[in-house]
């Protein structure tokens, strides 16, 4: 989790708020009272509550080893109530336990007094327990550059994804069978009988999309509402995906240094993007030399950057750091944007651990290293900024040590109305995965936001996309389009350079993205 984000947001947490009876209709009877809420708040989360809850870890075994999944919630409030609604930010790896309370404050009131706003942290996942961390420190500064141009460098990475993966399988060969989507969406099964609910409502950002799409599939006859928001394409579940992250990445990174110049009075980096670019890579070529104060090389500089590729409210913060660098050899401004954005904590070792035994046991990877090399090589030729850095982050999946189960198929037409958001221009769940979702789940409704390029896009100030949110879960409209898109809404402006005004209008799409973390 970066620490601007959570700057920009403020702690968040958990606390206690009235508790009333679910309706006939949203009920199953005595299985509710296997949850205990008690307070767990912070100022910005006043009426959050936090329980637990003990599920098998192997659903063939349900009275064998049990495991603890952290719950939190924010009780509805109005005499109309409409069950459960689970939110989830993401990940792999996302906690979810925050996101209950952002979620609840950032609807509409009348709307969000209608719900438990349900969060919960997946299982292996923060306060959950046992939580993973494989090995912890494995984003230390300064890593090999990720560009493998010599064989020893490429020898180098290779050695650092090995050695993760051999210390998750020695510390949790246990736990990895059982760290992964599909064993997720039976604990949200649980929640939902815990919670004594014959149906829930779901809202899922990122991963989270397809972890909602997953569950529908399994279970559709439980669900009642269904919101996905930057939607992952599920037919490329995940090595596909993440090249296609490549491309989009790429072109979002472009997209930022064309706003770099476009504010050349600001930043003084020339007002053509091309050149523009040419000094964003001379300053990579510098700190892979030279990393900044020991501890930002050519790695950590793209790590540092890769999330203004998921919010462009990250801009001002990293124009400037790039700018102090390139203009005056100034490093100071980029390592505060390296330890802001990018330096990985307890929770961040936490999170890439979950990341990678989700990621790796879902799906097959390749297990010959010559098909990553020629895959990732192509990629980059055409889009080098993160081509590299996001095959090293995946790179455990070559040498994982528990195999690897299959994508599940999300296509469904059993499902009530569902809602779909996606932005045209997001990187880190491209475009197109919002067409394939859509068509693959019968009666789905898109939402596109004309010429967006953030990641996770409700709830974060725009009041089209957040009109048509709020409508549905208020009584289950959707719109309905003739084409591939049933309603389209416009962007908002980009950022401008930082001042205070500027900073403080984005403070609730910070607020969310600060939740959502990064690489989800």
């Amino acid at each position: 989790m970066n620490k601007r984000a959570a700057a920009l947001c403020g702690a968040a947490a958990v606390l206690a708020g009235m508790i009333t009876s679910a309706p006939a209709d949203a009920s199953a009877g005595p299985a509710a009272a296997k949850l205990s809420w008690k307070k767990c708040a912070t100022d910005d989360y006043p009426t959050l509550q936090c329980a637990s809850l003990k599920v098998p870890l192997d659903r063939s075994r349900p009275r064998g080893r049990q495991i603890t999944l952290a719950l939190s919630r924010v009780p509805h409030t109005a005499k109309r109530y409409q069950g459960p609604l689970l939110v989830n930010p993401g990940g792999p790896g996302g906690s979810g336990l925050r996101l209950a309370g952002f979620v609840a404050s950032a609807l509409p009131k009348t709307v969000a007094a209608q719900y438990d706003v349900i969060g919960f942290d997946p299982r292996g996942v923060g306060a959950s327990k046992p939580a993973l961390d494989c090995r912890p420190g494995q984003f230390e500064p300064v890593r090999p550059d990720s560009v493998p141009s010599t064989r020893a460098v490429e020898r180098a990475n290779l050695a650092r994804a090995r050695s993760f993966a051999q210390a998750c399988g020695r510390k949790y060969a246990d736990l990895l069978p059982h760290i992964d989507t599909v064993s997720t969406v039976r604990d949200m099964d649980a929640i939902r009988g815990a919670l004594g609910a014959r149906k829930i409502n779901y809202f899922g950002y990122s991963y989270g999309t397809y972890l909602g799409a997953v569950y529908a599939k399994l279970y559709p006859q439980r669900v009642r509402r269904l919101v996905l928001d930057s939607v992952v394409d599920p037919t490329g579940v995940w090595y596909d995906d993440n090249l296609n992250q490549d491309y989009a990445f790429n072109d979002r990174h472009l997209a930022f240094l064309a706003w770099v110049a476009k504010h050349d009075a600001a930043y003084r980096l020339g007002t053509d993007p091309a050149v523009v670019e040419a000094k964003w890579y001379r300053m990579r070529a510098a700190l892979a030399k030279k990393p900044a104060q020991g501890k930002v090389g050519a790695s950590e500089l793209e790590d540092t950057f890769i999330p203004g590729g998921y919010y462009n409210g990250y801009w001002p913060y990293l124009a400037q750091a790039f700018a102090s660098y390139a203009n005056g050899k100034d490093d100071g401004p980029l390592v505060e944007a390296y330890d802001d954005f990018a330096a990985v904590d307890a929770s961040g070792d936490n999170g890439y651990s979950v990341y990678a035994s989700v990621q790796c046991r879902d799906a097959s990877w390749p297990r010959d290293w010559h098909r990553w090399r020629e895959d990732n090589w192509a990629v980059h030729d055409k889009a080098p900024f993160m081509a590299w850095n996001n095959a090293w982050y995946n790179a455990p999946c070559a040498f994982w040590p528990t195999r690897s189960l299959h994508p599940v198929d999300v296509s469904n037409h059993r499902l009530p109305p569902t809602l779909l958001f996606q932005a045209t221009n997001d990187a880190a769940t491209p475009y197109e995965g919002g067409v394939t979702v859509h068509e693959q789940l019968g009666g789905s409704s898109l939402v596109v936001e004309q010429g967006g390029g953030n990641h996770g896009i409700t709830l974060s100030g725009n009041a089209c996309l957040d009109k048509h949110l709020a409508a549905y879960l208020t009584d289950g409209t959707v719109p309905r389009g003739d084409g591939e898109v049933d309603a389209v809404c416009r962007a908002l402006p980009d950022p401008e350079p930082l001042t205070t005004k500027a900073a403080s209008a984005s403070a609730r799409g910070s607020a969310l993205h600060g939740l959502l973390g990064f690489r989800g």
